[in-house]
């Protein structure tokens, strides 16, 4: 395939990514109100975050066949992309030691397991997808695109054994501990975001 269907292929991507966290995002901060869960309120904002990433790279990939913009495209929906990481884990971090603190126990959540579950199923192969075309069109801003994909899916191993746990055991302090240990790698992401990730030579 020749750069433009690369790019197509991206676009698609784009659109799958935000129409799946969007409902993501729907499903999980519902699930999370319901259950006074830390951990699936802050996966469900992170799926909000993953729309506008998704956003972004629409933006940057519709623009693709101007030339002369792509560089500072790239560097812009980096930017974009890491201040919303950082604001979101700094929020996590407060609300989940808040938690922790005041020993809020959540509700059992088959909604939010189900949710993690599906999302481990998806998400992998969604991140594969998206990592082989910015290797195709020598994209860093969808490289962390597909970086943040993937760690969707650590997200979701996260929540999975936090609410799993809570839900056989009682361990309440599991849901916000889960919720917690997300922050680091919320934040990392972030960071590498605003440092812009180098990505392969574009491939023409």
């Amino acid at each position: 395939m020749d750069r433009a269907a690369w790019v197509r292929r991206g676009l698609r991507l784009e659109y799958f990514t935000i129409a799946y966290n969007s409902l993501e995002a729907l499903v999980a901060l519902l699930a999370a109100w319901m259950a006074g869960s830390k951990a699936l309120f802050g996966f469900g904002l992170d799926s909000v975050i993953e729309v506008a990433s998704g956003g972004a790279l629409l933006w940057r990939l519709r623009a693709d066949v101007d030339e002369a913009r792509r560089e500072h495209l790239e560097r812009t929906a980096l930017r974009l992309v890491g201040f919303c990481f950082l604001g979101l884990a700094l929020y996590v971090s407060y609300d989940s030691l808040a938690a922790l603190v005041r020993q809020q126990a959540p509700d059992h959540s088959l909604a939010g397991i189900a949710l993690a579950a599906v999302s481990l199923l998806v998400m992998p192969l969604l991140a594969r997808a998206k990592g082989k075309v910015a290797r195709r069109i020598g994209s860093a801003a969808l490289d962390a695109d597909a970086t943040q994909t993937w760690f969707c899916t650590y997200l979701s191993v996260i929540l999975l054994a936090g609410l799993v746990v809570n839900a056989l055991w009682g361990w309440w302090w599991a849901d916000p501990a889960a919720a917690l240990g997300m922050a680091p790698l919320i934040a990392r992401e972030g960071i590498e975001s605003l440092r812009g990730r180098s990505c392969c030579a574009t491939v023409q």
